[in-house]
C-alpha cells in the first residue's frame, strides 16, 4: 500500500469528471448565502411578521434535511449520473421560481426546491468523485466538493455586491442569476460516465462497468480491467448476505460516519458562519460585522480551504482531524476566555482562526471520509447517514443558537463548543482509521475485521 500513498499525476479526464460533478457544491454554496442579500427586501415587500421571516429564510434549509435523509434513494435507484443531473435542473427550477415569485408561499416552496437540491448533492457529489478517483488522489478530488461550496460562498456574497444597486427588484436578479451557472452544471452534468461501481453492483452490468473502468485508466489492459470489476464485484457480494443498512457488519462505518457529521456541527461552525455580525457586534465592533462576515471569514475558509485539500493525500485525514481539534480548542477556549474577561479585542482574530481551523481539517475531510466508508453497495445509504445528521444537527444549531446566548452567558456557550471538540480530539485517537491512498474495497476488508 506504500507505493499507493504517494499521490500520482492525475488523469485531466478523471479531474474534468470530478470538476464537473463537484460544481454541485459551488451552487450548493451559492445558494445558502445568496439569500442574505435579499433578505430584508423580502421582509419588507411581503410585509412579513418575524416568523413567517424566519420560515421563509429557512425554507432551503428544511428542504435540505429532506434532501439528505431521502437522496440515497434516487443515488442507488436510478444511478449517480442521472441524480446529478437531477441536481441541476432542481437549482434552475429554484432559482427561477425564487426570482419570479408573487408570494411568500411561492417563495418558501421555490427555496425548498432548492434545499432539496442542496441536500441531495451532499449525498451524491462526494460519493460519485469517490468512486471514480484513484486512491491516491481521491481526498483531493472528492475534497473539491467542500472547496466548491466555500467558492459559491465567496461569488454568492459578490455577486450580491454587485447587483446591490439594480433597483426594487435587485433582490429578484440576486437570486435568479443562480439559474445559469446552475444550467451550465446541469448540462455538463450528461457529459459524465456512470459510476462503475454503481453499474457493476447494482446495476449488474458488467460490460458497460468495464468500459468505464476502461475510460478511467486507458493504459490498462483488458486482463487487469476484468480483474478489477471482479474485485468490485465480490465487494459487493461480501455483503450481500447483509442486504440491510443497520446490520451489525456495518457498526463502524455507521458510528464514524455519525460521529463525524454530529462534531462537525457541535464545533458550533454553522452558529457562527449564520450569526457572525451578532458575535462580532457583541464585542462592540458594530457596523464593521458585515464586512468582518462576508469578506474576512469568507475569505479565511477559501484559503484553507484550498491548503486541506492540497494536504490530504499528503497528510492524511486521520492528520486533518487532529490540526483542525487542536486549532478547535486553541480559538473557541480564547474566545470563551475573551468573553469571560472581557478581553473581547481579540475574539475577531480568534474567530477568523476557528475558521482556518475548521477549513483544513473537518471541512476538507467530512464529505470525503464518509464517501470512503461504506461498501460499495452500502455506500449512497451511508452516505445519506452522514449528510442528514449533519443537516439535522445543522438545523438544530441554527434554530437554538440565538436563544443559547441570551440565555446563557457567550463564555459558557464557546466552552461548550470547546468541550466538544475535546471530545472529537479523543474519538480521533481511539476510532479514526487513516483511509489515505487505500482503495476503497481493501477498506471495506479492513473495517469487516474490526
Amino acid at each position: 500500500m506504500s507505493s499507493q500513498a504517494i499521490p500520482t499525476p492525475i488523469n485531466l479526464r478523471i479531474f474534468l469528471w470530478s470538476i464537473t460533478s463537484a460544481l454541485a457544491g459551488f451552487l450548493f454554496g451559492f445558494d445558502t448565502v445568496v439569500i442574505s442579500g435579499a433578505e430584508q427586501r423580502i421582509q419588507a415587500l411581503w410585509h412579513l411578521s418575524p416568523e413567517l421571516h424566519g420560515v421563509a429564510m429557512a425554507a432551503a434549509l428544511y428542504g435540505t434535511v429532506i434532501g439528505a435523509v431521502a437522496g440515497g434513494w434516487p443515488t442507488d435507484r436510478f444511478g449517480r449520473k442521472r441524480t446529478l443531473i437531477l441536481i441541476g435542473f432542481l437549482y434552475v427550477l429554484s432559482a427561477l421560481w425564487s426570482a419570479l415569485a408573487d408570494g411568500v408561499s411561492a417563495f418558501i416552496v421555490a427555496r425548498a426546491i432548492g434545499g432539496l437540491g442542496i441536500g441531495v448533492s451532499t449525498v451524491v457529489a462526494p460519493l460519485y468523485i469517490s468512486e471514480i478517483a484513484p486512491p491516491s488522489r481521491r481526498g483531493l478530488l472528492a475534497g473539491l466538493f467542500q472547496f466548491n461550496i466555500v467558492f459559491g460562498i465567496v461569488i454568492a456574497y459578490l455577486s450580491n455586491a454587485l447587483l446591490a444597486d439594480a433597483g426594487d427588484n435587485a433582490w429578484r436578479w440576486m437570486l435568479g442569476v443562480a439559474a445559469f451557472p446552475s444550467l451550465i452544471y446541469a448540462v455538463l452534468s450528461f457529459t459524465l460516465p456512470e459510476s462503475p461501481r454503481w453499474l457493476l453492483t447494482r446495476k449488474g452490468d458488467r460490460n458497460a462497468g468495464e468500459a468505464v473502468l476502461k475510460l478511467i485508466d486507458p493504459t490498462a489492459n483488458p486482463e487487469a480491467i476484468r480483474t478489477r470489476a471482479a474485485e468490485i464485484i465480490e465487494s459487493g457480494q461480501a455483503t450481500e448476505s447483509h442486504q440491510g443498512f443497520w446490520t451489525r457488519s456495518l457498526r463502524t462505518p455507521i458510528l464514524l460516519a455519525f460521529l463525524i457529521a454530529f462534531f462537525n456541527q457541535l464545533s458550533g461552525i454553522n452558529a457562527i458562519l449564520y450569526f457572525a455580525p451578532r458575535i462580532f457586534e457583541m464585542t462592540g465592533l458594530g457596523a464593521q460585522a458585515a464586512l468582518l462576515q462576508s469578506v474576512g471569514i469568507g475569505i479565511t475558509n477559501l484559503i484553507f480551504t484550498f491548503a486541506g485539500l492540497w494536504l490530504i493525500d499528503r497528510l492524511g485525514r486521520r492528520t486533518l482531524l487532529y490540526i483542525g481539534s487542536f486549532g478547535y480548542i486553541v480559538s473557541l477556549g480564547l474566545v470563551a476566555w475573551a468573553f469571560a474577561s472581557g478581553h473581547v479585542s481579540i475574539v475577531p482574530a480568534c474567530i477568523f482562526a476557528f475558521i482556518a481551523a475548521h477549513a483544513i481539517g473537518q471541512g476538507a475531510v467530512i464529505w470525503v471520509f464518509i464517501a470512503e466508508i461504506f461498501p460499495n453497495r452500502h455506500r449512497a445509504q451511508g452516505q445519506t447517514l452522514g449528510s442528514s445528521t449533519h443537516w439535522i444537527f445543522a438545523a438544530l444549531l441554527t434554530t437554538f443558537f440565538p436563544k443559547m446566548v441570551t440565555a446563557l452567558p457567550p463564555a459558557f456557550v464557546f466552552s461548550f463548543f470547546c468541550g466538544m471538540m475535546v471530545v472529537q480530539l479523543v474519538w480521533v485517537r481511539v476510532m479514526v482509521m487513516e483511509t489515505k491512498g487505500v482503495a476503497l474495497e481493501d477498506i471495506q476488508k479492513q473495517l469487516r475485521a474490526t
